[in-house]
């Protein structure tokens, strides 16, 4: 008898350990993997330490839009949807998406430079259209090739 008694206790407290042990690692990955959506707006309210890790949601600013020397990336000013007043300055290293253009709705993802107030992204994508063009009215000035060289 008593040797079953220990075996219903080493059971116990095997599936303890391990539920504990799958709880733990649930909880570090949410954790360190969780990224704020935020747009313009929200973000500029928000502490700089906080957007160490976000993802913002905005429209291409017409002014100051520059590719890189490289052709490999772009600086930009992302700018709130309802008030175009509120912008943040993006600096953005990668292919530039064909549909990117001033006006276009798009998606950073990456930091807050805190030096220098940049918002420093590693993803870029742009909103897909919600109707597809014809190739002829497709607008040569509006794609990434017109953007100028810094």
């Amino acid at each position: 008898m008593p040797h079953n008694k220990n075996s219903r206790m080493m059971y116990v407290v095997a599936f303890v350990l391990i539920f504990s042990g799958v709880g733990y690692l649930m909880v570090t990955s949410l954790t360190q993997s969780s990224t704020y959506f935020l747009e313009v707006s929200e973000a500029l309210a928000m502490d700089s330490q906080k957007l160490e890790r976000a993802r913002l949601f905005g429209m291409v600013g017409a002014s100051e839009l520059q590719r890189d020397a490289d052709a490999l990336g772009v600086y930009f000013n992302l700018q709130d949807k309802e008030d175009r007043s509120k912008s943040i300055r993006v600096r953005y290293t990668g292919a530039i998406p064909d549909l990117f253009a001033p006006g276009a709705e798009v998606i950073v993802e990456g930091g807050i430079n805190p030096g220098t107030d940049i918002f420093m992204a590693t993803t870029l994508m742009t909103k897909c259209a919600s109707k597809y063009e014809a190739q002829e009215a497709y607008e040569k000035e509006k794609h990434p090739e017109s953007i100028p060289y810094m």
